[in-house]
């Protein structure tokens, strides 16, 4: 639970000390000091996740003094702070005594964005500067002035040859501009240690300071209803050294959750055990936003090329500040270095937003098959984007992966495997002609999973669509429905999967993006297999005062039109009476007939009726009631069994409907 009182505390307190240092007079000859924050563009996250990104903190300084600045003077550092009224998630990438190294970065006057330095001579900074990140979060890492000529700068008031103050390191060199920020307390605040403040002072020049890669568990507690703002709040331990008139700023909206549903009917789609089915259609699993970009790639791709799945970072393709894709799960990219030396990417997710479905109950014997790529126009085949994933082609497009939490693409730790995607070697009807790809889900217990991953996405509400398919056997049977559960992955779960607590809190080891799977929905009924049986209803028979019944039942599966034939046993339930125990007749073969009579199964003295169920379809049945001795001798009758509705798995009583449940055979009287 997060502690709010501490949160609007807080907030209040920085406020404070933001007005008071913004409104100081630094005196003759120069302007006042101030930065400004804006949230440039302010994402909507989905209130499922355990780690959605936050919208990147810019502050654009103006003013202060450039005078009386001495050559190799050391630069003032203040501590930033940023609180969250979530918990701060972003993964954890090394452990100090302050606290614990993420991947949250302030980077300082976007570096990388362009090609050459932004001013002339000596150290470049600002846009045209590398991209250095400082190895020691904790206690910074030390910068000077350094006092350069400007060479002009376009569409600027700077005059050429204006004396500008610049960072710089003690003797020359790359000069770190990217801070990570160590998560610490109750993980609702990370903080930028040492973090170099060297006002701008001359007109024309903005230095900016952008907080990026800041990731929250909206979907573990906190007021993160749909519709409304996530608030940060900026704190400075030196309010005076980095003044900002603006220190909460809302970093993202909540938006909408995710919608799932079923083209199954009610109580399912049904099948019939007497006639087996190969990768029959049964479902088509759609999967809605909530919101337009809640579908995402694992990176933003740089170019038509270029995969927003693999090779996500390189020296070629840097990540470039303030550019970041509210499409893609990843933010900020850059090679860093944990406590163990091993270098990692801050910034990277493991992979693009995953959909999971999650079998249950379903039939013994019954295997299942889907799509290993969205379908469209029913369950038409889809086919990858023309022009590559993430690409500026608009087709929605999702693949089968091995599993929920395996990574793809390359890792945080260098691997480079690709996308664990499942090749095909097996294909279903499509619904319009052609087939569709798909792969059989592993069932244990009658449950399984299957897990698609977003390759491919745009800006419009998109629903992905996924084809279920099933096989079936004369064995098959249920007793239940089998269902489905549909949600984003991956979700917590029993061991080895991550606990709930675990998810909602920064890690260095569970998997980017994660969620929660509270708004998970279940469909009740996906499949239904219907019994092959006929159920007959002997009304009288009698093996008492010198009367039997002789009981006939004929399997005519065989015949002239084609149908399958079924073999077997047929179940007698006695009922009224003295008490009769359950007898069995058969197995019975295709164009055979069994018979008995009633005092070898049921005993001497029997009155009542008889139940017989047979496992086939098409039973008929003959009763012959005779007295064999006495004055009544060769006094009888006979009479044809009525055929029962048959109530179906599930239902209560017999069915309403005098033919039964679809593919239960013949449900008619006699």
């Amino acid at each position: 639970m997060v502690d709010f009182r501490r949160w609007i505390t807080a907030s209040a307190v920085f406020a404070v000390f933001a007005g008071l240092s913004s409104a100081q007079n630094v005196g003759t000859g120069t302007s006042t000091f101030t930065c400004v924050n804006n949230v440039s563009s302010t994402p909507v996250v989905r209130p499922e996740g355990f780690t959605e990104l936050m919208g990147d903190i810019k502050l654009d300084c103006t003013g202060g003094s450039n005078t009386n600045l001495v050559e190799g003077s050391p630069i003032p550092t203040v501590n930033v702070q940023v609180f969250l009224s979530l918990p701060i998630t972003s993964r954890l990438i090394g452990t100090s005594a302050s606290g614990l190294i993420s991947e949250a970065l302030l980077i300082i006057d976007e570096p990388g964005t362009t090609a050459t330095p932004a001013t002339g001579a000596g150290t470049p900074f600002g846009a045209g500067a590398p991209q250095v990140v400082c190895p020691t979060p904790v206690t910074g890492c030390a910068e000077v002035v350094h006092l350069q000529p400007s060479l002009g700068i376009t569409g600027s008031a700077i005059t050429p040859g204006t004396i500008i103050p610049v960072p710089a390191v003690t003797g020359g060199g790359a000069v770190p501009n990217i801070f990570q920020g160590v998560v610490g307390g109750t993980g609702t605040s990370v903080t930028f240690f040492a973090v170099p403040v060297l006002p701008p002072g001359t007109t024309g020049i903005t230095r900016t300071f952008r907080i990026t890669n800041i990731r929250a568990s909206v979907g573990g507690g906190g007021s993160a209803a749909p519709g409304g703002p996530i608030l940060a709040s900026i704190g400075v331990s030196n309010p005076t050294a980095l003044p900002i008139s603006t220190p909460t700023p809302i970093v993202a909206i909540v938006g909408n959750t995710l919608v799932t549903s079923s083209t199954a009917p009610t109580g399912g789609t049904i099948i019939s055990q007497c006639t087996p089915v190969t990768k029959s259609s049964i479902s088509l699993l759609k999967f809605t936003e909530g919101f337009g970009t809640a579908f995402k790639t694992r990176t933003a791709p740089t170019t038509v090329a270029f995969s927003g799945q693999a090779n996500p970072w390189s020296a070629t393709t840097p990540s470039v500040p303030g550019l970041g894709s509210n499409s893609a799960e990843s933010g900020f990219i850059i090679p860093v270095l944990s406590t163990n030396t091993s270098q990692q990417f801050a910034g990277l997710a493991d992979f693009g937003t995953r959909l999971k479905a999650t079998f249950s109950g379903v039939p013994a014997n019954v295997r299942l098959f889907v799509s290993v790529t969205n379908v469209v126009n029913g369950v038409l085949a889809a086919t990858p984007p023309p022009l590559g994933i993430g690409s500026t082609d608009p087709t929605s497009f999702a693949e089968l992966v091995v599993s929920e939490n395996a990574v793809d693409g390359q890792s945080q730790f260098g691997s480079t495997s690709g996308l664990p995607g499942v090749t095909s070697t097996e294909n279903a009807p499509g619904s319009t002609g052609g087939t569709v790809a798909v792969s059989e889900v592993l069932l244990s217990g009658g449950s399984g999973q299957a897990v698609w991953e977003v390759l491919n996405t745009n800006a419009s509400i998109e629903t992905l669509s996924f084809a279920v398919f099933a096989t079936t056997t004369t064995s098959s049977t249920s007793t239940s429905p089998g269902a489905v559960t549909m949600s984003f992955a991956p979700t917590p779960g029993v061991a080895p999967q991550f606990s709930v607590a675990a998810a909602a809190a920064a890690s260095g080891a569970l998997p980017i993006p994660r969620f929660s799977g509270v708004t998970a929905a279940t469909v009740p009924s996906l499949l239904n297999i219907n019994v092959c049986r006929t159920i007959l209803l002997y009304p009288f028979v009698t093996s008492s005062s010198g009367f039997d019944t002789g009981i006939a039942i004929a399997n005519t599966s065989q015949d002239t039109f084609g149908t399958t034939g079924q073999t077997g046993s047929c179940v007698l339930n006695f009922f009224g009476g003295a008490a009769a125990p359950n007898s069995t007749m058969g197995p019975v073969a295709p164009g055979s007939v069994a018979t008995s009579l009633v005092s070898n199964l049921a005993g001497q003295n029997f009155n009542g009726y008889l139940i017989a169920t047979c496992g086939f379809q098409f039973a008929h049945g003959f009763a012959f009631v005779e007295n064999g001795f006495g004055l009544a001798q060769g006094i009888g009758t006979v009479y044809l069994a009525l055929v029962l509705p048959d109530p179906g798995p599930g239902l209560p009583g017999r069915s309403a409907n005098p033919l039964g449940p679809a593919g239960s055979g013949e449900q008619v009287a006699h």
